[in-house]
């Protein structure tokens, strides 16, 4: 069993930064990929970031790419998503996701283990 923890959500102006943070326990860290997913109320969580076990690869939705950066420290067995340039349209509530599988690391399906989820909030 995997538990994940994330921190860091809260509101920021439009253009402004967040850094989340999402520690993991229960498993040994370098055996899990780890994605952000998002989602706002009536809407599908939908894929944000991925990164491989090994910090080697990263993967971004579109929206992300450019402004979000995907990290790991396995030292501290935890995944950052540091977020640049925020837009209203970020407002979400982001979920932190691990995975022992290889796959597209794009689908909700793939990931056996998910945090509870911090709110980002951002103000125009």
């Amino acid at each position: 069993q995997v538990q994940l923890v994330e921190s860091g959500g809260g509101l920021v102006q439009g253009g402004g930064s967040l850094r989340l943070s999402c520690a993991a326990s229960g498993r040994t860290f370098n055996l899990l990929a780890m994605g952000w997913f998002r989602q706002v109320p009536g809407k599908e969580r939908e894929f944000v970031a991925a990164i491989a076990r090994s910090g080697g690869s990263t993967w971004y939705s579109d929206s992300a790419k450019g402004r979000f950066t995907i990290s790991r420290d396995s030292a501290k067995n935890t995944v950052y998503l540091q977020m640049n340039s925020l837009k209203p349209e970020d407002t979400a509530v982001y979920y932190c996701a691990a995975t022992t599988n290889l796959g597209t690391m794009r689908r909700r399906s793939e990931y056996d283990y998910w945090g509870q989820g911090t709110q980002v909030t951002v103000s125009s």
